[in-house]
């Protein structure tokens, strides 16, 4: 399907969005006011627009480091951007969503008068998270860093003004929920665009996010839209494009792999770009040349930020390989993502084959189902004979550096189970080593690592999509045991998203949460706790559907945990120990 067919040109020449790449992504511009260090957020920048073009914009950059003598101050500085920008957000206009409705079917089977009220609130927010793109976006690309879309968005919220790749999967189940199909497809057929401009679904809906995407759930977006809808049409006429960012992966994002004599073909998040990340530019100038002599070195660095940044996890200490020599701890310096083989990418390449052979058997296309149906089964078995460690019970990410397992805890070892790659006796060993690393007896949720390092893909950190395929896994499990453990996880995680979105002033949600305190936020990394947020909110809701007649909304009191329950909690290095005797 062609962007005509879609009811909308693309933007007027590619020659317009090089101009923008030089203001919004590299260049002695972007150098010169980040580094001047007026925002306390990098990203403030680069969601400015402009209020004329970027030749115009330019010139007179380049007239302010003349008058300046190249050695402009904060004012200066300050001067040329409110001369020559406007302020993030102009981007956008009001949005009413037509498919929105007051009672969606779902909230009648959560049984809990005060949950059930919670999550319609929830259901409103929505409307809060809903973005249209301006027309003025559409006709002057080139003043944007924003992407043209031609449907509205729900965005994550806080400082992520614009749509996401992988938080729009769990986004897009409680849009489902909300019985708001129309929305659901609108936002389905903006990343098919992305697909058909771009060749992949980028990270986010900004300029300087087109050289990364993010973990690919384009395809298990549709199958989610599929199951609630069964338009048929839809996925006919978008089965080509589906199958190119599925070749995206394979043709840009693939690693051999040797172990044992034999070669695996397997998949890495890899972005080859020796530049600052656009919207942490300042932050990752700064890391590179108090960390490295060389460019060289800076350069690699950047690459592996940018790639840390494409995997979703940025960052954590599970990209981290410090150096032979090195003393002390680790830190982002020794980000080496693009040398790991993670779990959770390969699993997820896994069902996108394994659905494409889905999409093609209903469409009755049995020779290419064949051939996706394979892909898929090489896959899975490589994700066996590479990642699977029949002592720990567990898949653990490859690190190709060292050849060997990275032998840590991380939610992301149980993605084989979510995307029923794994065996009935490989699950029961998986619930052992569960129990064994001892991370379901938080109070509030499932910790990300073991290890406390402030980055916010660490501890104390759970985010929900993460403890939405912890559940869903176990679940699958099929054990009673496993399932019981799946309600208990979902309690606690429903009791500290409630009491904190309670406690907040206004109401809301967050993207992530401290699992040592019942009803508190999570934090470190690069940024403050954001609000909103679209995945929060899809889990929250999913989860209430799934349980509804059995959840309970906390009370209160329900904030101070009970000394028990901290006297049975090993501490936290304990923890780290014991996931450590695994390496």
């Amino acid at each position: 399907m062609t962007a005509a067919r879609r009811g909308w040109a693309a933007p007027a020449c590619l020659a317009v969005c090089v101009r923008r790449r030089d203001i919004y992504c590299q260049g002695s511009l972007l150098h010169t006011v980040q580094m001047a260090r007026l925002h306390k957020d990098s990203k403030h920048f680069v969601d400015m627009s402009m209020r004329y073009d970027p030749a115009e914009v330019k010139s007179n950059f380049d007239a302010m480091m003349r008058r300046t003598n190249q050695q402009p101050s904060q004012d200066d500085v300050r001067a040329f951007l409110n001369d020559n920008f406007e302020e993030p957000d102009s981007e956008f206009i009001q949005w009413h969503p037509s498919d929105w409705t007051e009672n969606p079917k779902f909230l009648s089977r959560i049984a809990d008068a005060g949950l059930r009220s919670w999550i319609s609130e929830l259901h409103g927010f929505w409307k809060q998270l809903g973005r249209e793109v301006t027309g003025e976006v559409y006709l002057h690309p080139e003043r944007y860093s924003l992407i043209f879309v031609p449907n509205p968005v729900v965005v994550p919220g806080g400082r992520f003004r614009e749509f996401y790749y992988w938080d729009s999967y769990w986004v897009l189940k409680g849009l489902l929920l909300s019985e708001m199909h129309q929305t659901v497809r609108g936002m389905i057929e903006n990343f098919l665009v992305m697909v058909e401009r771009f060749g992949f679904v980028p990270n986010g809906g900004r300029v300087y996010f087109e050289r990364r995407s993010q973990p690919p759930f384009l395809i298990p977006m549709v199958k989610l839209y599929l199951d609630a809808t069964n338009d048929m049409d839809f996925l006919r006429t978008n089965m080509e494009l589906l199958e190119r960012e599925y070749q995206f992966w394979q043709a840009n994002r693939t690693v051999d792999v040797q172990k044992d004599g034999r070669v695996y073909k397997m998949y890495r998040y890899n972005v080859e770009i020796g530049l600052p990340r656009p919207e942490s530019y300042r932050e990752d100038f700064d890391l590179a040349h108090d960390s490295f002599a060389t460019e060289n070195s800076r350069q690699m660095l950047y690459a592996q930020l940018k790639s840390g940044a494409e995997s979703g996890w940025d960052f954590s200490t599970r990209w981290f390989i410090p150096s032979s020599d090195q003393q002390g701890s680790a830190s982002l310096k020794d980000l080496k993502t693009r040398n790991f083989v993670p779990v959770d990418l390969n699993s997820l390449l896994y069902l996108n084959a394994r659905l494409l052979s889905e999409f093609h058997t209903q469409l009755g296309n049995s020779a290419a189902a064949a051939n996706y149906r394979e892909q898929a089964e090489t896959l899975r078995n490589n994700i066996q004979n590479v990642l699977w460690d029949q002592e720990a019970g567990s898949w653990f990410d490859y690190d190709t550096k060292n050849g060997r397992l990275n032998k840590k805890f991380y939610p992301s070892n149980i993605f084989p189970v979510w995307v029923n790659a794994s065996t009935p006796q490989q699950n029961d060993k998986f619930l052992q080593y569960l129990e064994k690393v001892n991370v379901t007896n938080f109070l509030s949720g499932v910790p990300t690592s073991l290890e406390n390092s402030g980055q916010q893909w660490d501890f104390p950190n759970a985010w929900p999509p993460l403890q939405h395929v912890l559940v869903e896994s176990l679940n699958q499990m099929g054990s009673e045991e496993a399932k019981q453990l799946a309600y208990e996880l979902v309690q606690k995680w429903i009791d500290t998203n409630y009491l904190s979105y309670m406690e907040a002033k206004p109401h809301a949600m967050f993207e992530k949460y401290d699992v040592t305190r019942m009803g508190l936020p999570g934090g470190g990394g690069e940024y403050d706790v954001q609000l909103g947020f679209g995945w929060s909110n899809g889990v929250a809701m999913t989860f209430a559907d799934q349980y509804g007649d059995r959840l309970r909304a906390p009370s209160a009191a329900a904030r101070a945990p009970p000394l028990w329950t901290m006297a049975v909690l090993l501490p936290v290095a304990a923890l780290a120990a014991v996931s450590a005797l695994l390496w």
